[in-house]
């Protein structure tokens, strides 16, 4: 049994692994901003037995509300061994921005980028203690290639990866192992602000699920750093 941080799963993929995870007989604690929005989903903890789920208060923008979720976590659960991190903006802010855009480029950096670091770091003690430390981050195609000109959440993405590839040298030596999956398009409501393709021919939530699953079970000799999916053709 792992017990394991989710940011993001009050919706789309990172509600489709928090299910994916309970299903496989692993404690979750989950980090949201609106504690109400789990009502009436698959994983209201009112659906599951007692002590499988906690629901902590997340800002990605306010770290406090990362230590809270932390200490939260440790007190309920004992420690952690994995962080699955799911939170993210887009922006469509392209490199020749008007005037006015750099709070949405300094927003999208510390969501995508910033908060993320900042929950990883004080994860990390929990994480080498358990000795079998996994840290799962949702990076997308767009941390490895930029397509088109979404200037701000491509740099985001660029570096996410980069801090990806930087944990997994920090961390090879304490048995914890990295993985970055960067999609191209998935079925959420992010994908269909921007992308023309038919739903039915996205990855779907529950495939990236399928796979963060594996990724969890996997001995740490054995765990994969990059995972590229690509729902389409790219030249």
């Amino acid at each position: 049994m792992r017990t394991i941080l989710i940011s993001g799963a009050s919706r789309g993929i990172g509600l489709n692994i928090a299910h994916k995870e309970l299903k496989e007989g692993n404690r979750i604690s989950l980090g949201i901003r609106d504690l109400e929005s789990l009502k009436g989903s698959a994983i209201d903890p009112k659906k599951w037995p007692e002590g499988k789920i906690l629901i902590n208060h997340y800002d990605a923008l306010k770290k406090i509300t990362a230590e809270n979720w932390i200490k939260n976590t440790v007190d309920k659960f004992g420690g952690f061994d994995s962080v699955i991190n799911c939170s993210g903006v887009l922006s469509k802010v392209p490199f020749l921005y008007k005037d006015g855009d750099e709070e949405d480029i300094l927003n999208t950096l510390n969501i995508n980028f910033l908060a993320i670091w900042h929950l990883c770091k004080l994860s990390w003690d929990h994480l080498c203690t358990s000795r079998r430390g996994r840290i799962i981050v949702l990076v997308s195609m767009s941390g490895k290639r930029s397509k088109g000109d979404l200037a701000a959440y491509s740099s985001s993405k660029f570096a996410l990866m980069g801090l990806c590839q930087t944990m997994k040298n920090k961390g090879w030596d304490e048995n914890i192992r990295i993985s970055a999956i960067c999609p191209s398009w998935v079925n959420t409501k992010m994908a269909q602000n921007i992308s023309s393709l038919d739903k039915s021919s996205m990855t779907q939530p529950e495939d990236i699920a399928e796979i963060c699953s594996t990724i969890l079970k996997l001995p740490t000799q054995s765990v994969p750093f990059e995972i590229a999916l690509n729902c389409n053709y790219e030249i």
